[in-house]
């Protein structure tokens, strides 16, 4: 038997995902190692039992060598032939599934500027899985490729034109998860797919998008993972004066400000507590409080800006690890937001319903697999290289 493999790299942990090669992949086990660094984790659900074990220290490179030693019992002399990997920038060349070749690899780390919480993160887990399954293809799936074809008011910056001819455009992140979302409603929602969608995909890693008959319209990220709205350790949207000021005023070098925004702002540095929404909705200290209801505000006020940009709003949907298991949140953002149609039942609310909405907008909670969608490329990928 054969498998494929997939790889979800964040700048703390590793997902994976074991499938069947048939032609349609059929899933067979999940896993991440988290907490990567000194006091590392594994935790992974076989068909047969959940597995946790500590790892002791362990980074992303060593990180895929270690899953495959999990794996190895379940593998039992199989071939993995196929392994697809999440990397988040593809900047203006890749906008679909491409074979991770050197010539790939040296433009992918080009881009590590563009994302430097995660872009430095996949390549040593590319290159680990290389290691390891030498004989497998190794295929990138990109974040920025749905966004690709907006518009050029949806993807440039009001600055000299020839930065943007230069690349300093809005690229847009989280397009795996937005594709996968869209997937879903099509097979469950098929009513409401084509129309006028605004995702809300609310994680560690939080960002919106507009979708009119399932393309990607606008994103609420923009050159950067680090742009729009608030996230566990990422500021999102800053006034570029504060960056000068940073620089000219505090003389902070480059270095220490891009630790201050991609690492030490966001949900844990208004709240000083924790970059973890579930942490901040246990606790009474008013920063707390603060630090959610900022959320919340930027979270309502891109709805209504992708509304805008749709001309329209047929349904919103909450996604991610805050967006299907808030309550608060999902009451915070959308309660002001009957002016647009968009009204909750809150019973429903409480208990993560599939659909909470009561008002003429749609309301949906739909669990993003962005490892579905790599798999589907990783298996399209092979059967192509079979007939070749």
């Amino acid at each position: 038997m054969s498998f494929y493999f997939t790889l979800n790299t964040g700048s703390s942990s590793v997902k994976f995902s074991l499938y069947k090669a048939h032609d349609k992949p059929e899933f067979y086990i999940s896993g991440s190692i988290e907490c990567l660094g000194p006091s590392a984790k594994l935790k992974m659900q076989t068909p047969i039992e959940q597995v946790r074990r500590e790892l002791g220290p362990i980074d992303h490179a060593s990180a895929v060598p270690a899953i495959f030693s999990a794996l190895e019992p379940f593998l039992k002399g199989s071939s993995v032939v196929g392994i697809g990997h999440r990397i988040v920038h593809g900047g203006r060349s890749f906008f679909e599934p491409t074979e991770l070749t050197p010539k790939v690899m040296d433009e992918l780390e080009q881009l590590i500027p563009l994302a430097p919480l995660h872009q430095p993160y996949s390549l040593a887990t590319i290159q680990a899985a290389k290691q390891v399954f030498p004989d497998a293809l190794q295929i990138g799936c990109f974040d920025t490729a749905f966004h690709a074809g907006h518009s050029f008011p949806n993807d440039a910056f009001a600055i000299p034109r020839h930065f943007y001819e230069e690349g300093v455009r809005r690229y847009g992140f989280h397009g795996l998860s937005f594709d996968a979302i869209c997937n879903e409603m099509r097979d469950r929602y098929s009513q409401v797919a084509n129309e006028r969608l605004v995702i809300a995909h609310l994680g560690n890693g939080a960002s919106m998008c507009a979708v009119n008959n399932g393309h990607s319209i606008s994103a609420s990220t923009g050159f950067s993972a680090v742009d729009g709205l608030p996230m566990g350790t990422r500021c999102g949207r800053l006034d570029p004066g504060v960056m000068l000021y940073l620089m000219q005023e505090k003389k902070l070098s480059p270095e220490e400000i891009e630790t201050i925004i991609y690492r030490r702002s966001g949900l844990l540095g208004l709240s000083g507590i924790s970059s973890d929404m579930r942490d901040l909705e246990e606790s009474n200290d008013p920063f707390a409080i603060e630090a959610i209801d900022y959320y919340c505000y930027q979270a309502r006020r891109e709805v209504a800006t992708m509304a805008a940009s749709l001309e329209g709003i047929d349904a919103l949907i909450f996604s991610a690890g805050v967006g299907e298991n808030s309550a608060l949140v999902r009451s915070k953002i959308c309660q002001p937001l009957a002016f647009l149609g968009i009204t909750i039942d809150q019973k429903k609310n409480t208990v993560n319903a599939p659909e909470i909405g009561t008002g003429p907008v749609r309301v949906f909670i739909v669990a993003t697999d962005e490892e579905q969608v790599i798999v589907r490329a990783v298996a399209q990928a092979h059967s192509k290289s079979q007939v070749s």
